[in-house]
């Protein structure tokens, strides 16, 4: 893997951590908790924040794969990468519709219970998290 991509892949991937950390782990649980925010204006103001997030987590794990295809990266590289990958395209495509359809509903002014398919997004946010940091660590080291 040349030094190049190598940089590459680490500066866009602590990107990325970063952005998560700051998002999914502060701002959301935040916002809840700030006066006069009910759930409905916290479920839209999520909504929007999060769809930027993920356009641009989608940009980075390009940017990120690119780089790591333009140069033969070791095993330790490419595994943490591929879960980073796989675990956004599983909340993009499997969790955020069901959050969706849900967050549909109580901003049409229905009450419903905790959703478990948010506790799957955290999870797997737990999970992109810690691939991240394998990512971003071995990047620097190859």
């Amino acid at each position: 893997m040349s030094d190049a991509s190598a940089a590459v892949v680490a500066a866009a991937t602590f990107v990325w951590l970063g952005m998560v950390l700051a998002i999914s782990f502060l701002e959301a649980p935040l916002k809840f908790r700030a006066p006069g925010v009910s759930v409905p204006v916290g479920l839209g103001i999520g909504r929007i924040v999060f769809r930027a997030l993920n356009t641009v987590e989608a940009a980075l794990a390009v940017v990120v794969v690119a780089a790591l295809a333009a140069s033969g990266p070791p095993t330790p590289v490419v595994v943490p990468a591929a879960a980073a990958v796989l675990l956004l395209v599983l909340q993009l495509a499997a969790v955020r519709p069901v959050l969706n359809r849900r967050s549909d509903r109580v901003l049409a002014g229905e009450t419903l219970p905790r959703s478990r398919a948010h506790l799957v997004y955290v999870a797997l946010e737990v999970a992109k998290v810690a691939a991240l940091i394998v990512l971003g660590v071995s990047a620097f080291a190859a």
